[in-house]
């Protein structure tokens, strides 16, 4: 019996092993009859659609293999030509994204995110809520550029450095964690045995401090000196019983804590973290950051890849709508990702931090611990050892700047943009910007002009030895454009650009569309409200791009039919999609933050729910409120009448 059950359990084993090789081979081939049966396009173009969303959201085979499918099911189905097909597979926003990674390498290789993200830490200060709003600031800011996932990757060594240090010193301090480093004298009323105690009480603080020091100094190779180590390839690896993808685009330490060996400390020995506060502060500012990331990516078209796919689907769907640019999205989402900020801060320290937010966000230094001083201290090591600011800093901080003013200016709608300059209207998008300067940064030389060949900031700021003996080596190098390429989402992109054009020209969107006239009788508002809790439920599971992939055609399909202005429920679903912040796998940055081990997944579901909700109501309060006239939400707008005709016909 017990061999039977062995053997039955490992055939189980097996079989669960391969389940993902069924699900590829069985799917096609359960969904095979519809195109058999009815052997119409907008039937074909309905199966290549329900396999590549399968696909997508049971990630059977890598979201970019995935999104090939329509590149051989279409021609093979006869919904569009190969040719056509292929051209969906690289757009403006190819040429977008390309552009801005080439800024990002700049920005990364040179260090400016590190000295951005320091600076800000170092004025808001080493409080727990003022340490936790800051790291949320400079990563919202620094999201706003680059991707989450880079984000995220790159200030969490930051932040972690800051938690070993508060962990360490968290040590010596022991029980008396409260006191604070600086108390005011009172040197009146001291009288009799005052005077003993009071030498008493400084031979302890001596003690104390001494032994503070040299627990400073002995653990500095360890934990408070701990250099951020920098992972140049992809890792996966088994956290807390998950399967996590450990991006590049960052930094990585390592997850393991070393704790000192203080014999005065007894407690809690069978935990990394000295007392449940000190615990509590680590998971607050991990998953801040993960949320923090979030929030900074709705801000601008390139902040996520699912902006980009709403940007690129809504101008091929609808080609004379002129109201999405950098500017009118910057408009829109600016004040949503303020609220989300302070909410979701608020939020955060309610749950793991309390309601002291005097105790939490005092700035003043008579109420500041020893740990916070000496965390304070060990920002401020960290921003010294990047040295004064470089040549190459000053060029890309350039760089960054005039790409955001060229972005706003180009048609900033209320007054005539730096395109009305040419002769020919339409020729040029933001793509044009951001691959010109993109382009610029492969020929400036990263060595300031007529400067010494031993240029110190230079050498040891530089990562590639080739470029240390080229006085004209360039900014950047195609291996660090090519090292944070996201290729995998250029082709996932793409993909959804083919399902669209197939869903277009098969009908198979004025199909569905049909389909859900039962809806008519809803408001807008509501209608927008089931999109948006359809969508942030279902990127829980799925990708984020997969998930928006699907739903946006349907979501156009839907507004047409009901006359509702689709920019009142695409917009909505584009940010809700990035709201999947309640499991590891809901997006990198989660898995990111989760490897690190400070937060357990019940703790990542408690918040993330949170954070969920908040999301749903300020994107909710933004559409009813001040989208209203940026967009002319109210009336049906003739771009998208023009488009409901010629689907009709």
């Amino acid at each position: 019996m017990r061999l039977e059950a062995a053997a039955r359990m490992e055939v189980f084993r097996k079989l669960w092993r391969a389940r993902k090789l069924f699900l590829v081979v069985f799917i096609p081939l359960s969904l095979l009859p519809l195109p058999l049966i009815h052997p119409t396009s907008e039937a074909c173009c309905a199966y290549v659609l329900m396999v590549t969303a399968v696909y997508w959201v049971s990630e059977a085979v890598p979201l970019g293999a995935a999104a090939l499918v329509p590149a051989f099911l279409y021609p093979l189905f006869g919904v569009l030509k190969s040719s056509e097909v292929a051209a969906e597979y690289c757009k403006d926003t190819t040429l977008l994204l390309m552009g801005v990674i080439c800024l990002a390498a700049s920005i990364e290789k040179w260090n400016l995110h590190k000295r951005i993200a320091l600076r800000m830490v170092m004025i808001a200060g080493a409080k727990p809520g003022m340490l936790v709003l800051g790291f949320m600031c400079c990563t919202v800011f620094l999201s706003m550029w680059l991707s989450n996932t880079s984000t995220t990757a790159m200030v969490m060594p930051i932040a972690e450095a800051v938690l070993q240090q508060l962990i360490c010193t968290g040590l010596a301090d022991g029980p008396n964690d409260s006191e604070t480093a600086e108390a005011p004298e009172d040197d009146s009323g001291a009288s009799g045995d005052g005077t003993t105690g009071r030498a008493v009480s400084d031979r302890e603080e001596n003690f104390d401090k001494n032994q503070l020091e040299l627990l400073y100094r002995n653990d500095s190779s360890n934990c408070a000196k701990r250099e951020l180590s920098t992972l140049s390839e992809v890792q996966t690896e088994e956290a807390n019983g998950l399967g996590l993808i450990r991006h590049t685009n960052g930094h990585l330490p390592q997850v393991a804590i070393d704790i000192p060996n203080v014999r005065r400390v007894k407690t809690r020995r069978d935990s990394q973290y000295p007392t449940k506060r000190d615990h509590m502060i680590c998971k607050c500012l991990s998953l801040s950051i993960t949320y923090a990331a979030t929030i900074g990516g709705l801000i601008t078209i390139t902040g996520t890849s699912t902006n980009l796919i709403f940007a690129e689907q809504f101008n091929t769907r609808y080609p004379d709508a002129k109201v999405i640019n950098f500017g009118t999205w910057f408009i829109f989402s600016f004040p949503i990702a303020l609220i989300m900020l302070v909410l979701t801060w608020l939020w955060l320290h309610f749950l793991f931090l309390g309601c002291n937010f005097r105790e939490t966000c005092s700035w003043s230094k008579k109420r500041k611990t020893r740990r916070e001083i000496l965390s304070e201290k060990r920002i401020q090591e960290e921003y010294v050892k990047l040295g004064p600011i470089s040549y190459p800093e000053v060029v890309t901080g350039i760089f960054f700047i005039l790409m955001t003013l060229l972005w706003f200016t180009r048609e900033p709608g209320f007054v005539p943009g730096w395109t009305s300059l040419f002769e020919k209207k339409g020729y040029r998008t933001d793509a044009t910007v951001s691959v010109l300067l993109g382009f610029l940064l492969f020929l400036i030389p990263a060595r300031r002009p007529f400067s010494s060949s031993s240029s110190s900031s230079y050498r040891n700021k530089a990562t590639d030895d080739d470029s240390e003996s080229d006085p004209m080596a360039p900014m950047i190098t195609w291996k660090d454009f090519q090292r944070l390429m996201p290729w995998e989402i250029v082709i996932l992109v793409g993909g959804g650009y083919a399902l669209a054009a197939g869903c277009k020209v098969s009908g198979l969107s004025v199909w569905i569309g049909r389909q859900l006239e039962p809806m008519s009788g809803l408001p807008p508002w509501a209608v927008t409200l089931l999109a948006c809790l359809l969508v942030s439920a279902v990127t829980e599971f799925a990708s984020n791009p997969a998930t928006l992939t699907v739903f946006l055609p349907i979501l156009s399909a839907l507004s047409e039919t009901l006359r509702i202005n689709p920019l009142h429920t695409l917009i909505p679903a584009t940010m809700c999609v990035s709201f999947g912040v309640m499991l590891p796998v809901g997006n990198p940055p989660n898995a990111i933050v989760f490897s690190y081990g400070h937060v357990k997944i019940s703790d990542m579901v408690k918040a993330g729910f949170g954070v969920n909700l908040i999301g749903v109501a300020v994107v909710m309060l933004a559409i009813t409120t001040w989208g209203v006239p940026l967009f002319n939400l109210n009336e049906f707008p003739a771009w998208a009448m023009a488009r409901n005709v010629t689907g009709d016909l």
